[in-house]
């Protein structure tokens, strides 16, 4: 048996969104795995990292939010809402990330969950002998992370030729640098296009494909971004000479 954390952003309980979220949640339970969950809209989660979030500030006069991060995960000052979805993270084997895409992105909920939870000697930070923390190795590693996706527009706004870009390019910041960062094996992303007119055969179709995933959660083959110690970048910041550049950091596509 294992954990997965499920985390979903929709306002309407009664969204694509949460149906999506109910049928990972019904078919993991299915398979004897635990399920976690954290329903951001009702939660009432504080999207805004700012100050607050630091009652025992480090630095009174400057406001580093990497060092206040840090000391507030150290010391145990961190509010009582993030250290709670901190725990739901820490005992996760998986995470599985459900949301709309808004303004080619997540939810800003969503995002502000990530901010105020991933902390600074939680997610990342320095390894022993001078490694960076990320980028593969970083506190998440050994974790596996799963975008399922629904936009508004069809399949081939987000295709090769598409108007809206590719919908893995659009999502490269979230999946490469949010969850590759700190370490966390990224699975190809789960997307339901068309949302904005989908019927109910649409909609029992769409949470067969995720009920599916969930079967594959923890068998399917990562994404193969390169780690930042792995030896391709020498310097820990540009690649080497004999190594040729992409545009995504696909293994895959380096070589």
């Amino acid at each position: 048996m294992k954990t997965v954390l499920l985390i979903h952003a929709h306002p309407d309980p009664h969204s694509l969104t949460a149906q999506l979220a109910g049928a990972a949640r019904a078919e993991l339970r299915a398979l004897g795995h635990e399920v976690i969950q954290s329903d951001l809209y009702a939660l009432g989660w504080k999207a805004v990292y700012d100050e607050h979030d630091f009652p025992q500030r480090l630095d009174p006069q400057r406001l580093s939010f990497v060092e206040e991060s840090g000391h507030a995960f150290k010391t145990g000052t961190q509010p009582d809402d993030v250290r709670a979805e901190q725990a739901k993270l820490q005992a996760a084997d998986a995470v599985v990330f459900q949301f709309p895409l808004w303004w080619f992105g997540m939810p800003a909920i969503m995002k502000g969950w990530i901010e105020r939870v991933f902390a600074y000697g939680l997610a990342y930070g320095w390894q022993d002998a001078g490694n960076r923390h990320r980028y593969g190795e970083g506190g998440l590693a050994g974790k596996r992370a799963l975008l399922s996706v629904t936009t508004g527009g069809p399949s081939a706004d987000y295709g090769p030729r598409g108007i809206n870009g590719q919908l893995d390019e659009l999502l490269f910041p979230i999946t490469h640098g949010t969850l590759f960062y700190p370490g966390m094996e990224v699975l190809p992303t789960y997307a339901v296009h068309g949302a904005g007119r989908i019927d109910a055969a649409g909609v029992e179709a769409a949470k067969a494909g995720l009920a599916a995933r969930m079967r594959t959660l923890f068998t399917d083959t990562p994404l193969p971004y390169r780690t930042q110690n792995g030896g391709d970048f020498p310097d820990r910041h540009v690649l080497a000479d004999d190594v040729a550049p992409g545009v995504t950091g696909l293994r895959a596509h380096l070589r």
